[in-house]
């Protein structure tokens, strides 16, 4: 090997200043300030599902059934458009194929045990918190995940490094929660009912990561939504009949439409995710829900609220300087860029 290509090999295998590889990233097919825009609108059909699935639960008395309703329903309407979709049923092929080769683990097929957890907490919190408060203790438990799903490099997009921006963006966001929240907990809420979607926040993040690697083995975000509520569905069913069998069955299925809306606003936002994970990582993903989710449940709760409780002047702030830390968080000024690296070899950067 001459000394030239010698230099060259060399020059092509240790990254330059500006260059870090990443062998999940890719370049990706929209702007990177339209995947912001897309998660805030899929953080605020968060806050829509939340709504529904809370008062379907009040209404049946039985939160249990009420998210099983919500999966169930959003199941329907998947496996219809896998009727339609001949990538969806092909993703499946190609998920089995990665299961057996290795590049997925079993366990990134139960990203919907958090989902069914995440509606589950729905109908038995929001009645009594607020959607806004809900929202908030969610938003504490994504903004947590995120930042370990990204720097264990749980995502597809691998594993990414906490900026400066990031971390500021962060801490405003928890510090954003805490606002919010701090007025109403003087309103006797129980704290049991705070922690329970916290603890669905986490779980959220983790899905979003499992999930953006089933869409990458599959080729398809149909395939992943469709994996996603079909575990989803088959856990909340078990919850379901083990809680009607010391509990009893509902007596009556509400008679508006409108509350059974839960599913198919799931089937979108967890589609979604699936897509954009890759893009903007767990992290920011989450923090980009927090603008989407806040500002609707806040909307919600002051045009339609359900809890007898005012909205305070700290839910309002802790609100916008949510939204601030989004957009803190969403600045790029790292000169770094990432480098997708084909099976043959060619680099291409974003």
């Amino acid at each position: 090997m001459t000394e030239a290509a010698t230099s060259d090999a060399a020059h092509r295998a240790v990254p330059s200043e500006t260059t870090h590889r990443h062998a999940h990233v890719e370049r990706p097919l929209v702007p990177f300030w339209i995947s912001i825009t897309l998660a805030v609108v899929l953080g605020a059909l968060t806050a829509v599902q939340s709504r529904v699935n809370g008062q379907l639960a009040a209404e049946l008395d039985d939160p249990y059934t009420a998210a099983t309703i919500s999966f169930g329903s959003g199941l329907l309407i998947l496996l219809v458009a896998l009727a339609l979709w001949r990538p969806g049923r092909t993703g499946f092929v190609k998920v089995v194929a990665g299961l057996r080769g290795g590049r997925i683990a079993w366990w990134m097929l139960l990203g919907g045990l958090a989902g069914a957890w995440f509606v589950t907490t729905q109908g038995l919190s929001v009645g009594v918190l607020g959607v806004a408060l809900f929202t908030v203790a969610i938003v504490a438990g994504q903004t947590i995940g995120g930042i370990v799903f990204d720097l264990v490099g749980l995502g597809p997009g691998g594993r990414r490094p906490l900026t400066v921006m990031r971390v500021v963006g962060a801490v405003l966001a928890l510090v954003a929660i805490g606002w919010a929240v701090s007025a109403q907990l003087v309103h006797d809420v129980p704290l049991v009912l705070m922690i329970l979607p916290f603890i669905a926040g986490l779980g959220a993040g983790w899905q979003q990561a499992v999930n953006g690697r089933v869409k990458v083995e599959a080729g398809s975000a149909l395939t992943a939504t469709v994996v996603n509520f079909a575990v989803g569905t088959a856990a909340l069913v078990i919850v379901m009949l083990v809680h009607a069998a010391s509990d009893g069955w509902p007596e009556a299925l509400p008679a508006d439409p409108w509350l059974y809306a839960g599913g198919a606003v799931g089937c979108i936002f967890i589609a979604g995710q699936a897509m954009l994970v890759r893009v903007v990582g767990v992290l920011l993903l989450a923090l980009c829900g927090v603008a989407g989710q806040l500002a609707a449940a806040l909307a919600l709760d002051l045009f339609a609220p359900t809890a007898d409780r005012p909205v305070d002047l700290a839910t309002v702030g802790g609100t916008v300087l949510a939204l601030i830390a989004v957009a803190v968080a969403s600045i790029r000024w790292s000169r770094h860029r990432h480098v997708a690296v084909d099976t043959a070899g060619v680099t291409s950067t974003s």
